[in-house]
């Protein structure tokens, strides 16, 4: 199929299609959406569809699974949602002393703000930050120091605002 055959074929069907697909998906945009991804795979796949002969099946076919898809991923991502909807609403927001934290942590360089929280957040040893981070074990202790130092008059100062 030739780029004017092709053209041709998707000016001739596309009208049609999305209004099959609208009864389908029952959203114009949806229908819209999934034929225009079944012309695109078409056009990747027009060898196929002159050997077949019936393009316009086959836009329909690959418009409808897609679809089908689309409905079912939202399906299970709406009862997903149900399951832990809960447990997510219950999830506090972070409080003052969190949000102090993380504001004087943006302050440090990021090598060293990496030490610091795979150290004192995350829990690792010296030997794995200094893995994960790709530093040596004494780069670890200069960078936990120096932040150490940084972060002191920054929490001790907006801690203290948050208790008054």
């Amino acid at each position: 199929m030739t780029v004017e055959e092709f053209e041709e074929f998707y000016a001739h069907a596309v009208r049609s299609l999305i209004g099959q697909l609208f009864l389908v998906a029952g959203d114009l945009r949806e229908a819209e959406d999934v034929v225009q991804e079944a012309f695109v795979r078409a056009w990747g796949a027009r060898r196929k569809l002159d050997r077949e002969g019936s393009p316009e099946a086959w836009v329909r076919l690959t418009a409808t699974r897609l679809a089908i898809s689309r409905w079912r991923r939202r399906t299970r991502s709406a009862e997903a949602w149900l399951r832990v909807g809960s447990a997510a609403a219950a999830a506090a927001e972070p409080g003052p002393d969190a949000v102090a934290v993380a504001r004087a942590l943006r302050s440090l360089p990021a090598r060293q703000r990496l030490a610091v929280v795979l150290f004192y957040v995350c829990d690792l040893p010296v030997e794995q930050v200094a893995a994960e981070a790709g530093m040596s074990a004494g780069t670890v202790k200069t960078h936990l120091s120096r932040g150490r130092r940084a972060l002191a008059p920054l929490l001790d100062d907006s801690l203290e605002e948050h208790d008054v």
